[in-house]
């Protein structure tokens, strides 16, 4: 039986969010859906419509005997994508991918629009931003030819409809969603309604043929994807690409995936020649040196399931203004601002007349907690002008109080640092199983942390105006020597020509 739709006879006003797509029966200021403020605009008066039951597609089925084999995923030519993807891409899923303007989203597509094309699974590659010659360019470049990659420069919704079905492809990238346009709809390309209108048509044409589509995506200025929230939530995977443009590195971070994990992250090296994977992206986050110099400590971030040896660098002079700089890059700003304090009070390191510079090598950035220590012991050693071994590691998140905690996949990471060569770490209390050959040291709050840690000693400063021999008329009388602090036992080849650190140096 057809369904049946039965209208009233009178209209009443909709309003709807353009950020998320919620629709309200009437217009308030912040949308309770995405509380976003003065987003809900009236877009018509529509009826009121009932639908009937009607007509099914194919019969309901018990899930045991849904055929699985269709949702197989299909490699996409490029390994880290496809440990991002989970494996692949799966027939029929569509993918949005995210990410700054310049990071490299066309050329990675392209690659991929060139590895993943068979005489099986041909592939298509429209564009609405340049034109066919352009990319043709870009793709003699980076080596992306094929003759089974078909390519079109097209901005109307109902021409890429067509070359859909002309080609018949097992792949589809549009680049980008924005600049495609229906003609059936008012409005500029790249409006909440007219990406919601080319979304949705491809969307329902990749379901019915069983086609993989790669969207490409715009992002506003605070990193947010552009267009309605609401395509978010249409699509199968949200991918982001991120990077600075200044940096080599690029770096793939699953946002929503509906067939795999979304705690992977796919690494990439941008250069000349167009952009390649990297099975192992932690030489980028290290600098080499000869001997090692005060003020950097190295630590082991986790992207996602993957571990990465980072460094991260401090610098301390003195403050020629009355409010002294804190400045940070790659870093959290309140994070260092906060640890800063805590070495502060409870290290008894003294920072308050000095200019402050704190970074992180290569461009990655350092949002984990994981990181804390290892910024507090560059801090000390820039403080100090101190160096650190070379084959140390500090992982650890440091509290108010001054407690260094536990971080998740502490083995994961000591099992990267010792593959990479480093011998010694600076780690949180229980760090479960140590690599063999490794010296572990458990510090439980920062003050153990910078003792731990070798240091030439200083001698004592004087007095202002003290004379050889003789106190200076009201000077408070001097504090009794501090007791010799305990130095975990690191082995000798750590320590050779190194003194423990006096309690007078840092308080």
């Amino acid at each position: 039986m057809a369904a049946r739709t039965k209208t009233t006879a009178k209209p009443r006003p909709a309003y709807r969010c353009t950020e998320c797509g919620n629709q309200l029966p009437k217009w308030v200021g912040r949308c309770p859906e995405c509380n976003a403020w003065g987003t809900v605009e009236e877009y018509g008066a529509v009826p009121i419509r009932t639908t009937a039951a009607g007509p099914v597609s194919s019969p309901a089925k018990p899930i045991g005997q849904v055929d699985g084999q269709v949702a197989t995923a299909r490699t996409t030519g490029v390994p880290e994508l496809d440990r991002v993807l989970g494996g692949g891409i799966v027939p029929g899923a569509v993918v949005l991918l995210a990410g700054e303007p310049g990071v490299g989203k066309s050329t990675l597509l392209l690659d991929v629009a060139a590895k993943a094309a068979t005489a099986q699974h041909r592939t298509l590659y429209v564009t609405g931003e340049e034109s066919a010659g352009q990319v043709r360019l870009r793709a003699d470049r980076i080596g992306a030819l094929s003759d089974h990659l078909y390519l079109a420069a097209e901005s109307d919704l109902g021409a890429v409809l067509g070359h859909i079905e002309a080609v018949n492809p097992g792949l589809l990238i549009l680049d980008s969603v924005q600049t495609i346009a229906s003609a059936e709809l008012d409005g500029a390309p790249g409006g909440p309604a007219q990406v919601r209108e080319v979304a949705g048509a491809l969307i329902r044409a990749s379901k019915e043929r069983g086609m993989a589509t790669l969207l490409v995506g715009h992002v506003t200025k605070d990193g947010q994807i552009a267009g309605p929230r609401l395509l978010e939530h249409l699509v199968d995977v949200v991918l982001s690409f991120e990077g600075d443009r200044h940096a080599r590195l690029r770096i793939i971070r699953g946002i929503k995936n509906r067939y795999g994990a979304t705690d992977e992250v796919g690494c990439f090296e941008l250069h000349d020649e167009g952009i390649a994977g990297l099975a192992d992206p932690s030489g980028l986050f290290l600098t080499r040196r000869d001997k090692p110099v005060p003020g950097t400590c190295l630590t082991v971030t986790l992207e996602g399931r993957r571990p990465l040896v980072a460094e991260v660098q401090a610098l301390m002079v003195d403050s020629q203004i009355p409010s002294p700089r804190r400045t940070t890059s790659g870093l959290e700003s309140p994070r260092i601002a906060m640890i800063l304090a805590v070495v502060e009070r409870h290290g008894g390191v003294k920072l308050g007349k000095q200019d402050i510079y704190t970074a992180t090598v290569g461009g990655v950035k350092l949002t984990e907690p994981s990181a804390d220590l290892a910024i507090a012991l560059a801090v000390a050693s820039s403080s100090s002008d101190t160096p650190l071994p070379s084959n140390l590691v500090a992982i650890g998140e440091v509290g108010l109080a001054g407690e260094v905690r536990r971080v998740t996949g502490v083995q994961r990471r000591l099992a990267e640092a010792h593959r990479l060569g480093f011998t010694h770490a600076l780690v949180p209390p229980d760090p479960g199983k140590v690599p063999a050959g490794m010296t572990v040291v458990e510090v439980a709050d920062i003050g153990e942390a910078l003792r731990a840690i070798p240091g030439r000693r200083r001698g004592p400063a004087k007095p202002r105006g003290e004379a050889a021999g003789a106190p200076v008329a009201g000077a408070r009388a001097a504090r009794p020597a501090a007791v010799p602090v305990a130095v975990p036992a690191f082995p000798e080849e750590l320590m050779e020509g190194w003194e423990p650190v006096d309690s007078d140096e840092v308080r």
